[in-house]
């Protein structure tokens, strides 16, 4: 009998000092992360779109900065949403992350009847990395100048005013559909199968106005193939200090950005997550790397993981609404 014990109690410590042991190991590999491994940045989107360019110039950064051996790996379909579950099932060991996207995390589950992840509750969020807005565009053919003068020749067609997107769901489908709310007018959407197509039409005349993305607008802009009347953003665009935003145009409460947000699979150790937000947060404060992003129509905006779930909250709450007065739905 005191020989069982014996080996039992022996067993015990045995165990107990290996759990000692690998405490430490384990605590060290959170603070030497992500040492030689290769880092899979998975983005939900097609090669060369602006989610996949802004997320390609964060990570070519952070491999100089934290080492290892990142690689971008674009998974396609479902509006995003079968990229963000290949995240969530991934292992919680900082080998994977997600590029997410406004669209991916807060506003894809009022739009889905069924997604295959919770945007709250599948991620560790770690740091929102981009933002841009979008701009109110009418044809050059249009009367209007200024956003007052488009509103009065809108209530002024007997059947009203259209404007197009990219497709149902999207942030310019959402955002038409709030400038119509808001403003009171009298505006049908009409999707097309990309930005190939919605860009001609407008440039044409077939649709009278959109409120799309800066970047992709920009070049048309400059080029007086399309004419600005104010952007969605709480400040002036760097890029287009004469064009005044929504609210000093008369429409209040009217923001819209567009933003990518890198999140970890659930259950990744803290340090991990800290570790990437602060040189997310430290590499932000890079000039070349801000003028880069700018470059490709966004700005580099970091938050901290609390800040980052807050911000994504908050979009939910204004989205939903947005969506449910659509009626879009994509399934």
């Amino acid at each position: 009998m005191q020989l069982v014990m014996h080996k039992l109690l022996k067993a015990a410590a045995f165990a107990v000092s290996g759990i000692a042991i690998n405490a430490p190991v384990h605590a060290q590999a959170q603070t030497t992360w992500p040492g030689s491994s290769t880092i899979k940045v998975v983005v939900p989107f097609t090669a060369g779109g602006a989610s996949d360019v802004l997320t390609r110039l964060l990570s070519e950064r952070l491999q100089g900065k934290l080492g290892g051996s990142w690689v971008i790996d674009n998974k396609t379909g479902a509006g995003g949403n079968i990229g963000m579950e290949i995240v969530k099932n991934s292992v919680p060991d900082g080998a994977t992350i997600g590029s997410a996207t406004i669209g991916t995390l807060s506003i894809n589950q009022y739009l889905f009847s069924k997604l295959s992840y919770d945007p709250v509750r599948d991620y560790e969020y770690v740091s929102k990395i981009w933002e841009n807005c979008n701009v109110l565009v009418v044809s050059p053919k249009n009367p209007a100048h200024n956003v007052k003068e488009f509103l009065d020749w809108a209530k002024q067609q007997p059947k009203g005013v259209s404007f197009g997107s990219a497709g149902v769901g999207t942030t310019p489908h959402l955002a038409g559909e709030m400038f119509r709310t808001r403003t009171g007018i009298q505006a049908l959407h009409i999707p097309y199968r990309g930005a190939a197509q919605s860009m001609p039409a407008l440039m044409t005349g077939e649709t009278d106005f959109a409120i799309d993305n800066i970047a992709s607008y920009t070049p048309l802009i400059k080029a007086n193939k399309v004419r600005a009347l104010a952007v969605t953003c709480p400040e002036r665009w760097p890029t287009m200090p004469d064009v005044p935003t929504m609210s000093e145009a008369g429409v209040k409460d009217f923001v819209v950005t567009s933003w990518g947000a890198f999140v970890l699979p659930k259950g990744v150790p803290q340090p991990i997550v800290n570790k990437l937000a602060a040189a997310i947060a430290e590499l932000a404060k890079d000039p070349a790397l801000r003028e880069k992003y700018l470059e490709t129509g966004a700005i580099l905006k970091p938050t901290t993981p609390k800040e980052t779930a807050e911000f994504a909250e908050q979009e939910r709450t204004k989205w939903k609404e947005v969506v449910r007065v659509s009626g879009a739905k994509l399934d």
